[in-house]
Order: structure tokens, then C-alpha cells, then sequence
């Protein structure tokens, strides 16, 4: 694991709605949480990023009174956790990654009993629930029950669910999982509006493209520690360059190549078969590798790349 957390750029961003510091948590002798110190501002989505086991899901249940932290301070709305968490869940709207939706309700019927738990009328919680479902486009079936609705309608309804109470926090597990790209997109366009409102967000994702649309910030989290944090393409061009290049040939001609490009301003990495090249400053010498060998290709770089560079390519037990 390697560790790089450039310097965030949080001047004027205001009190933050959510302040941790030095959160840690074991369980037994495994240490989940190692540290960290995360804070979330008015108005901003921060992405939260780590491979299984990296800590996200922990932090989240720390954060929302379902595990108590081994160590730490936290505070929402500038309020103690879990001393205050009562009061101050009112104002947060979760949407998790398991689909809890009441099977026995309708859709609206959904809306209407969730919306009791925070002591809100029926007639407001009507009129609440129909404008959510006009919303995520599911007005027209407000009175099906949730057997009959697609996964990407279940998951726009967890998150008009979640925003029942009209929340000043939101926090998304995961909220486009197992969708199709235009059920994403859909999620991705309502998230927007809503961030551009005000609404604070606080994000989880295994799709980086979830977290390139929604995320102001990203936080990167391995091991039970932050790796790095800040704006994601700032970070990605600083951290590990403009370009790379994807090259799959024998060991022998790799490490050929790598000889013939080490004058370049690069960052090189070995899987396998394949040679990664991160270009931060033009290279004569990569370009006239890109012409004439015959396995290459090159894209910008993205918050993927940066991800498997901190994190590793891997795969763990959680």
C-alpha cells in the first residue's frame, strides 16, 4: 500500500456537517479503522473509495450509531456521536445497498409509513411522497406492489424514500448497483439536481463513474487508513499523470521498452503480460512506441487508474 494525501483545499468550504477525528475500530485483533480523520462540508458530495475491507462500510455504521468506535470523535450538524445520534438522525437520509424495501406495501404506501417514523403527518407525507415520485419518474406506479417494480425502479424508490424527511445529510451505499447504464444515469441526473440544492452527500461506490459524475472530493481509503483525498482529477493528473498507455507483450520485450523510455517523465507498472506507462509530460520516445508497436493502446487517465495504483490489483478477503 502506498500512501499520498495531497493537501485538501477546503479554504471558505464552512463548518463541517460531518467531523471525524482519529476514528479507530477492532474487532478482536483486527483493526478496521486505523485513524482517520474525514470531514464533510456543506453542499459537497465526497466520494468514499477502498477495495473490500478497506474500512467504508465500518465507517458508515460508526457514523450512523450501528457499531461503536474503539476510539475517536465524531460530530454531525456539530453534534457528538453517538451521544446525539437521536436527534440527529432526523436530519440524515440513508440509502442502503441492501434493498429494504417493505415487500407488502405499494409504492406509495412505502413512502407514506416511512415518512411516520419522523412524526410527519399523513397529508405532508403525501404530498411529499408524490413529489418524490414525480421526481424519479414513478408517478404511474405509485400503487404497484414492490414485487412488480424493475431493480432500477426499486432503487430510485430507496432514494426517494431516503429523502422523505427532506435531509440536510444523505448518505448512498452503493445506490446504482446491478442498474443498467440508462437506470444509472437517471439516479446520476436526480443526485445531481439535488446536490446543486444543497443537499450534502456522502457517497460509496464500486463504480468509479458513479464517483467521477457525483463527487466534488474523494476520499481513498486502504487498509483502514486515508491514502489520499481531494478534488479526483486534480488528484489523478498530480498523482500519477495525464495518459497511459496499455502495452501486452513478452517479459523480455517489457523490459525492453521500459529501457527505452526511462528518459520520459513516467511511472511505470508490471502485471502479467501487460506494461502500464502513466504520462505526465510529453515523450518522444513514447510516441514512436505507440506507432509502431502492435499491442498498445492509450486513453487518459481516470480515477480507476488512480484507484489500482493505491490500492493494488489484487483481489482480498475481506
Amino acid at each position: 500500500m502506498m500512501s499520498h494525501i495531497p493537501q485538501k483545499d477546503t479554504e471558505g468550504a464552512g463548518t463541517p456537517v460531518v467531523e471525524i477525528q482519529n476514528l479507530t475500530k477492532r474487532f478482536g485483533d483486527r483493526e478496521a479503522i486505523g485513524g482517520i480523520d474525514l470531514n464533510i462540508y456543506p453542499g459537497e458530495c465526497l466520494g468514499l473509495l477502498g477495495p473490500n475491507g478497506a474500512g467504508k462500510t465500518t465507517t458508515i455504521n460508526i457514523l450512523l450509531g450501528l457499531v461503536r468506535p474503539t476510539s475517536g470523535e465524531i460530530h454531525v450538524f456539530g453534534e457528538p456521536i453517538p451521544k446525539r445520534l437521536r436527534h440527529v438522525k432526523l436530519r440524515i437520509g440513508v440509502v442502503p445497498q441492501a434493498d429494504n424495501l417493505d415487500p407488502d406495501l405499494t409504492v406509495l404506501e412505502n413512502l407514506i409509513t416511512y415518512a411516520a417514523y419522523y412524526g410527519i403527518g399523513h397529508s405532508m407525507a403525501r404530498r411529499r411522497a408524490d413529489k418524490l415520485l414525480q421526481f424519479f419518474a414513478l408517478k404511474n406506479r405509485k400503487d404497484e406492489i414492490i414485487q412488480h417494480l424493475s431493480g432500477g425502479q426499486r432503487r430510485r424508490l430507496l432514494l426517494a424514500r431516503a429523502l422523505v424527511n427532506e435531509p440536510e445529510l444523505l448518505i448512498l451505499d452503493e445506490p446504482t448497483i446491478g442498474l443498467d447504464p440508462q437506470a444509472r444515469y437517471l439516479i446520476w441526473e436526480r443526485l445531481e439536481t439535488l446536490r446543486s440544492q444543497g443537499t450534502t452527500m456522502l457517497l460509496t461506490s464500486h463504480y468509479m463513474e458513479d464517483i467521477s459524475h457525483l463527487a466534488n472530493r474523494v476520499s481513498i481509503l486502504d487498509e483502514g487508513k486515508v491514502v489520499a483525498e481531494g478534488d479526483p482529477q486534480k488528484m489523478v493528473t498530480d498523482m500519477i499523470g495525464v495518459e497511459v498507455f496499455e502495452i501486452v507483450d513478452s517479459p523480455e520485450e517489457l523490459d525492453r521498452l521500459e529501457r527505452e523510455i526511462s528518459p520520459c517523465n513516467v511511472d511505470t507498472e508490471r502485471v502479467s503480460d501487460r506494461l502500464f506507462i502513466y504520462r505526465r509530460d510529453p515523450c518522444r520516445e513514447l510516441e514512436a512506441l505507440a506507432v509502431i508497436h502492435h499491442h498498445v493502446s492509450r486513453r487518459p487517465t481516470n480515477l480507476e487508474d488512480l484507484f489500482l495504483k493505491l490500492t493494488g490489483r489484487t483481489l482480498r478477503e475481506s
